[in-house]
């Protein structure tokens, strides 16, 4: 499959969230952020035909991953198509799995020559033996809130707190964060996601090319997709990103993807160590 196929499958899939926020269906850009959330390890493309094929998918796998775990695909169950990069040399039988590692970065010298399609399947279509679960967060961000302030700290940023700042929850400004004292540990840790991420993106010439409305909404998305994924039930504005975009689909795209790579960083950087996630296996 070509680089244009590939492209063209993704643009059909933000082309469909374009249209559901021009009809007023806000509901649609909660469930691809909800996506980003469930599937930050996959591609920005991947995640986009995840949330348009089966937007209520929470657990994908291949066929043969199911099937190790003691899970079978139900009969009638259609698969959902993804992308997979093929790398290596042409020469050689390399060529790309069903499994979630597929959107990792290459090793060595290997280079990407193509996509093919695969299919996976949710865990809903499966049946069989219960999964292997680790510890849920569940609103509780203990572990995670100190592994942020971690990562705040790698990124050169200086944090400090404040009365002062109120009724501002954060304040974010060239280098500097400044979070409310006193706040709970969920918001306290919601709130310094949406200051982090306006550090990412929104401090070189991004910060030229968008309104503050349009800043104010990608940092409160990244903040969704992050604290989703950790397991804390965070609201979300849900603005209308066409109407922020002009109607601009390839803008729209641009903003989702940015903060999908955005939200990826933040969520690899203050994700357990191995050794912690097996002992709570």
């Amino acid at each position: 499959m070509k680089l244009e196929d590939v492209n063209t499958r993704t643009k059909e899939a933000v082309d469909f969230l374009v249209a559901a926020l021009e009809s007023g269906h806000s509901e649609v850009l909660t469930a691809y952020l909800g996506a980003m959330a469930k599937f930050h390890t996959y591609s920005f493309g991947n995640i986009m035909l995840i949330a348009r094929q089966k937007p209520d998918a929470t657990n994908v796998a291949g066929l043969r991953t199911w099937n190790s775990l003691g899970r079978f695909v139900k009969r009638g169950e259609k698969g959902i198509f993804i992308l997979a990069p093929m790398v290596g040399k042409r020469s050689t039988k390399d060529v790309a799995t069903d499994e979630p590692s597929e959107d990792a970065t290459t090793e060595g010298q290997r280079t990407l020559y193509g996509f093919r399609a695969v299919y996976v399947f949710d865990v809903s279509q499966t049946e069989g033996k219960d999964l292997p679960a680790l510890t849920e967060v569940n609103g509780d961000v203990s572990g995670y809130r100190e592994r942020l302030f971690k990562f705040v700290e790698a990124q050169s940023v200086e944090l400090s707190f404040s009365e002062r700042i109120a009724p501002a929850k954060g304040l974010s400004y060239g280098g500097k964060i400044t979070l409310l004292s006193g706040m709970q540990p969920a918001e306290e840790f919601s709130t310094l996601v949406h200051e982090i991420a306006h550090e990412m993106l929104h401090r070189g010439d991004r910060r030229t090319l968008t309104t503050k409305q349009v800043r104010e909404t990608e940092a409160e998305a990244v903040a969704f997709v992050v604290c989703q994924s950790v397991g804390l039930q965070n609201g979300t504005s849900s603005q209308d990103y066409i109407q922020l975009w002009h109607g601009d689909a390839n803008l729209l795209r641009e903003s989702l993807e940015a903060v999908q790579q955005t939200a990826a960083v933040i969520l690899g950087g203050i994700a357990p160590e191995p050794a912690a996630l097996a002992a709570a296996a």
